[in-house]
């Protein structure tokens, strides 16, 4: 009797951690993509206000 409930924990428990698995996959996807987002926008963002032209009506 107890096997049984044993292997019922863990299946359910296998399945909680594939799912946090892919949870996990999932969010470094989305890690990955902000990084490289980040890393194109950095340039932009180092650049000194100074050296940008004036507005046209000036």
């Amino acid at each position: 009797m107890r096997l049984a409930y044993t292997d019922d924990t863990v299946d359910a428990l296998n399945a909680i951690i594939c799912k946090q698995q892919d949870q996990i996959d999932a969010l470094t996807k989305q890690y990955k993509k902000i990084q490289q987002q980040l890393e194109s926008l950095m340039p932009l963002l180092m650049e000194n206000p100074d050296d940008e032209p004036p507005p046209p009506h000036y």
